[in-house]
């Protein structure tokens, strides 16, 4: 049974008349006409409720009415007849598609077919009947189709569609020109290759060539379909090198009223795998496709340890396909790995398309920009080319499909080093982890709005732009911050490419404190170094032995609120505890800090006498005071959650292999001590009441238990 509401029911009942090519209307709301057709799909149409069968109908017909549009003399074939029956229309429709399949037949296949029944078709298409797609503005189609495909497709194997304002930043850092060549070799349904035509039409640019690559069929499919729907495929065989010589022919269709004027889109996407050899790429591609022969390179490549490319054929093309060795010095050798993460080897092709000169765009997973284990990467990079830049993008930019933490590098294939590269961190990206946009609110709660009375939306990533383009002139600008900063290339330590890491502000803030007189600075390393600290890791005992016993293995999850909240699922015997008890030397004032784990680095916990006999997880540290005239244990624990050493700890958090750690730089961090002896005093009192009134509270609480019945 149909669930319609009033607007469908008007729809459905409304006069049917014929409509002529020249009566046909501008459309500028097809978002909205492609969000109520899609909300049709999923409430009334019976066979079709998968978001990617409803998509494929949708363009399917969308075809058929610009077909319609360019080739109907007078009468449009795309609409409801007066005076016709449901499968006289049917047909008629169905013929129109197998048109459409004829004109297009690198879009759609010969046995493809409209899904949908006369009736609910009858419905589709007067929604769309009484519109001109083919006089829409580009950006009106481009962002119809995007929010069709970007709630239809969801990312497979590393796939995940980039955010529009992610793809934008990257165009308007790149500023790809008049007679460029713009390719990317993971295209998935073309945002990158889409967007950066938007904009060099709209930058009156017309002498360009832009390709993508997809091992995908079906996305190579959509992103055909998409770049058709706001440009024209060039034929076959046209050379990417074609800069001055050629021009974009311009097709114009005439009607009696208005013209429709299309720029010939000079573009190709085609499905292979772009890691693969090129020299067994099918020949088309190897015409219009050659290694060296770019200007431009963005991509957003598929990545993760579970797709990994694995084949000697394959990796033996790639330096990064070898296994490097460090001898102080990374150096590569001469065995082939077993496997390789694409998004490494995808490095690696970028630049291999790039002409020298050439500038590379691309979304890489954290962890490559900090990591110990990948740092041979970046040995690699910088003996053919430099980076010019690190976006690092928020948590939530690629949520709700994945979690993982992204930034973008930017590359020049260039052996000349810059002075310096731009450095910037968003925190916001225009939307909240649930996908959901977010806007600027004032201190009161209350939205802010432009000067047109819009919400104005939470996206760092149009400034950032812009700074890094106040960059890419020479201009220094006064007062950096987390929005764009510039870090010598002296300066970079130990390749290190993770903003967070330089954060200026962070710097500018510990400055500060130390100008005024009344702190002195010192990191924890020096106080390791003078023996004035000790910092010791804790051990793993196997899950086998969780539940043996009533002995408490403390795990980061348990670090809670400055104590420790175990779970008595993971206790362990007595046996267990005599083999690590002299091994963890755990006493009384020793602090507990959380070293690893997503979320919960920087948790801290005070032992007390009712926490003596205990085992500690290896993502723990145990932290004492070896010399408490210089530094009081509590006053530490202070230090340790104070808001600016916090500030350090989270911008010392990188990605190892798929866990957030801080690694041995919790000794990079810097401890504002006090210089006002009262001060300290007044502090560790306080501290030392609240972590005494926690354990009495909590002795309290376990009396309370064991007395019970």
């Amino acid at each position: 049974m149909q669930n319609l509401n009033l607007f469908e029911l008007f729809e459905k009942n409304k006069p049917k008349k014929l409509i002529n090519i020249i009566d046909l209307k501008p459309i500028n709301n097809l978002k909205i006409i492609f969000r109520e057709i899609r909300d049709y799909f999923a409430g009334n149409v019976t066979g079709i409720t998968r978001d990617e069968a409803i998509a494929q109908n949708i363009m399917r017909l969308l075809f058929c009415k610009i077909y319609d549009e360019r080739n109907s003399k007078s009468t449009t074939e795309f609409s409801n007849r007066p005076d016709e029956n449901n499968k006289i229309f049917k047909s008629r429709i169905d013929n129109l598609f197998e048109k459409v399949k004829t004109t297009y037949p690198d879009i759609f296949e010969k046995n493809e077919k409209i899904e949908i029944k006369a009736d609910d078709l009858s419905f589709i298409v007067s929604k769309l009947e009484d519109y001109s797609v083919l006089n829409a503005d580009r950006d009106v189609i481009g962002d119809a189709f995007e929010e069709l495909i970007g709630t239809s497709f969801r990312g497979g194997e590393g796939q995940f569609f980039t955010p529009r304002n992610v793809v934008q930043m990257m165009i308007d850092v790149l500023q790809p020109d008049e007679g460029e060549s713009v390719i990317d070799p993971a295209c998935g349904s073309g945002g990158f290759l889409s967007y950066t035509i938007r904009y060099l039409l709209s930058n009156n640019k017309r002498k360009f060539y832009v390709t993508g690559i997809d091992k995908d069929a079906f996305l190579a499919k959509i992103a055909k379909i998409y770049l058709s729907l706001i440009g024209n495929e060039t034929e076959f065989g046209v050379s990417p090198k074609f800069r001055s010589k050629q021009s974009s022919a311009k097709l114009n269709f005439t009607r009696k009223q208005g013209a429709f004027k299309s720029e010939a889109v000079n573009f190709h996407i085609y499905c292979e795998n772009s890691l693969g050899n090129p020299l067994k790429w099918n020949k088309k591609i190897q015409v219009n496709i050659k290694l060296g022969n770019f200007d431009v390179v963005m991509t957003n490549p598929p990545f993760g340890a579970k797709i990994p490319v694995v084949g000697a054929e394959l990796l033996e093309q790639y330096k990064l396909g070898y296994k490097w060795e460090n001898g102080g010095k990374w150096t590569v050798s001469n065995k082939v790995l077993d496997k390789q993460s694409p998004q490494i080897l995808f490095i690696e092709r970028c630049l291999q398309l790039l002409r020298e000169g050439g500038r590379l765009g691309i979304v890489l997973p954290d962890g490559i920009f900090g990591n110990p284990s990948d740092k041979y990467i970046w040995e690699y990079i910088s003996g053919i080319a430099s980076v010019i830049g690190v976006v690092s993008l928020s948590q939530e930019t690629f949520q709700p499909s994945t979690h993982t933490k992204t930034s973008v590098l930017f590359l020049k294939k260039t052996t000349a080093r810059p002075k310096s590269i731009f450095m910037a961190i968003a925190n916001n990206v225009g939307h909240n982890k649930n996908g959901n946009p977010s806007y600027k609110i004032n201190k009161n709660g209350n939205m802010i709005l432009d000067n047109y009375g819009n919400k104005i939306l939470k996206d760092d990533l149009p400034i950032i732009a812009k700074n890094f383009n106040t960059h890419n002139n020479n201009i220094q600008r006064v007062n950096e911050d987390h929005l764009g900063f510039t870090v010598a290339y002296e300066d970079l330590n130990d390749h290190i490419f993770i903003p967070e890491y330089y954060n200026p502000e962070i710097e500018r803030e510990l400055k500060s404190l130390k100008d005024k007189g009344k702190h002195r600075l010192i990191s924890v390393g020096d106080l390791i170094d003078k023996d004035i600290l000790q910092i010791k890791r804790g051990n793993e005992i196997g899950s086998q032995f969780y539940g043996s016993g009533e002995i408490p293995f403390v795990r980061t999850s348990d670090i809670v609120n400055w104590e420790i909240k175990f779970d008595p699922i993971k206790a362990v015997s007595e046996e267990i505890y005599n083999q690590y008890k002299e091994l963890q030397d755990i006493r009384e004032k020793d602090i507990l800090f959380v070293n690893d784990g997503t979320f919960l680095i920087g948790r801290t916990a005070m032992i007390t006498k009712l926490d003596l006999k205990i085992i500690i997880q290896s993502h723990l540290r145990r932290i004492r005071v070896l010399n408490p005239k210089v530094i009081d244990s509590y006053y530490l624990f202070y230090l340790l959650n104070s808001k600016i050493v916090r500030k350090q700890i989270d911008s010392r958090i990188f990605v190892q292999a798929t866990i957030s750690t801080i690694g041995n730089r919790l000794n990079e961090i810097i401890l504002p001590v006090c210089n006002d002896e009262n001060e300290v005093k007044k502090i560790i009192e306080e501290v030392k009441n609240i972590i005494e009134e926690k354990a009495r509270l909590r002795e309290k609480t376990v009396k309370i238990v064991e007395g019970s019945v």
